[in-house]
């Protein structure tokens, strides 16, 4: 239950397509020029001697001026080609991502806090500089659940079962880049990012092991393990911190977030950041119910309810509890929810799974919902009613906040070109980053929910490979 399309594919589209565009002169910014003429290629810019190229590369506007003392004209050429993929390398670069190295929890194994396959849990930690030095940003990897001992069984030997698979390196842009430019609320914050290797977003405990498979049922226990031991690197002396987490760890995020403000100083300033992690309690499109059937087997092979917020548990059965629909309300710790009302994860796993569509009539849909029929939106325009019907559960308190667009994503803070980016998504002018700091420092509420689809046209709308 993973999504395998990258979200970066757009920008190797983009390298593969480099395009000029309207070329802009500053001063008084509203001054326009005519720009490459697309059947001769070649740019007719020219102001007062000079000549002004905008090219979008990789997403990014990158102006070169000529200096010119008449009109001028640039034939496009081969050198010039290579030049602009050049400069959209080294933009990718500064811009796509750092690469961060894995820290394996060896003392972990000694308390049980294991994967699925019994090996220590791993986090990728980018330290913090200057002024944020003594800031924290403990973000939780998705990748979906197990909810019996076959599927955990075929997760075991994966990354997601087992630090031993994982990729000793990732890759931090959006709200983990260490660049101002790119993310200039949360630039120099100590930033991690904890892997997802028990299958229960982190709310399992299990202890004893069968010796015929050797599950580990232990997520809850890696939580507290990686929390502690981050808590020795210095964030005991957190002056502020924020839980995230993405799809499965933005459930994760939701779950365990006035869990997380309890295991820090009581000085420290405590928000919770859910990424793509509103996962909703719906019929398929064959009428079934198997979302809510399916939480429950993750809960009850995990052992999760002791883990689960006690006051969601004290009045619904525990699988119930694994939906934010039943738990928001009673959270609180400050917590901002960035969500797609058309999340793509959800429209192809919860709303029209395979096993509820066996004849594959939705499949081009899921793939691109250009390729949607009109009665095939028509199903996807009553999952958004019923994701906001089960969204207002959160309420109206002042110290909650939200970015709800209406696009067909799945997880939009944690790469650049949705977090912050020149072409981001944006609601009310305001893209996620800017959301995102302005709720965390107080500067002004955000609670903002995007019109219906296809109305929003800075949406970065999912495309997947054929699978």
């Amino acid at each position: 239950m993973e999504e395998t399309a990258s979200v970066g594919r757009g920008v190797v589209w983009k390298l593969d397509r480099l395009e000029p565009k309207r070329c802009v002169v500053d001063e008084d910014k509203k001054k326009e020029h005519k720009s490459w003429d697309r059947h001769h290629r070649r740019t007719k810019c020219q102001r007062k001697g000079q000549q002004y190229v905008e090219m979008l590369v990789c997403g990014f506007s990158i102006f070169i001026v000529f200096d010119l003392f008449d009109s001028c004209r640039m034939e496009t050429s081969r050198m010039g080609q290579w030049l602009s993929v050049l400069i959209c390398v080294l933009m990718l670069l500064k811009a796509e991502g750092v690469p961060v190295g894995i820290t394996f929890v060896e003392n972990a194994v000694a308390k049980g806090a294991v994967c699925l396959d019994g090996s220590p849990p791993a986090y990728h930690f980018h330290k913090g500089s200057g002024a944020g030095i003594n800031n924290w940003i403990v973000h939780f990897e998705g990748g979906g659940w197990c909810n019996n001992v076959t599927s955990c069984l075929s997760r075991r030997d994966t990354r997601l079962g087992s630090s031993k698979k994982m990729d000793t390196q990732l890759s931090f842009s959006g709200f983990f880049s260490n660049g101002k430019k790119f993310n200039p609320d949360f630039y120099d914050w100590n930033r991690i990012k904890v892997r997802y290797c028990d299958g229960s977003s982190f709310t399992g405990d299990v202890e004893a092991v069968d010796p015929a498979t050797n599950l580990h049922f232990r997520g809850a226990r890696i939580f507290s393990a990686v929390v502690e031991d981050l808590l020795a690197k210095g964030m005991k002396n957190a002056q502020n911190a924020i839980i995230s987490g993405c799809s499965a760890g933005g459930l994760a995020a939701i779950l365990n977030c006035d869990r997380f403000k309890t295991l820090l100083p009581g000085t420290t300033k405590v928000k919770c950041l859910a990424d793509a992690g509103y996962f909703i309690n719906v019929k398929d499109v064959s009428g079934a119910q198997r979302i809510e059937e399916f939480y429950s087997q993750v809960v009850q092979t995990h052992s999760s309810a002791k883990n689960l917020p006690a006051s969601c548990t004290s009045r619904l059965r525990p699988g119930l509890c694994f939906f934010p629909q039943n738990v928001v309300s009673q959270i609180s710790t400050p917590i901002f929810f960035v969500n797609a009302a058309y999340d793509s994860w959800q429209i192809k796993n919860i709303l029209a799974p395979g096993a509820a569509d066996p004849h594959g009539q939705w499949r081009e849909c899921k793939l691109d919902i250009k390729n949607c029929s009109p009665n095939q939106l028509g199903v996807m325009q009553a999952f958004r009613t019923d994701f906001l019907s089960a969204f207002g559960a959160v309420g109206k308190s002042p110290s909650k906040g939200h970015f709800i667009d209406g696009c067909y994503a799945h997880c939009q803070t944690g790469t650049q070109e949705t977090w912050l980016r020149n072409d981001s998504p944006v609601l009310g002018n305001t893209t996620i980053a800017k959301a995102v700091g302005d709720w965390f420092y107080d500067r002004r509420p955000f609670n903002q929910i995007d019109c219906a689809y296809p109305c929003n046209p800075t949406c970065h709308n999912r495309v997947f490979d054929q699978d």
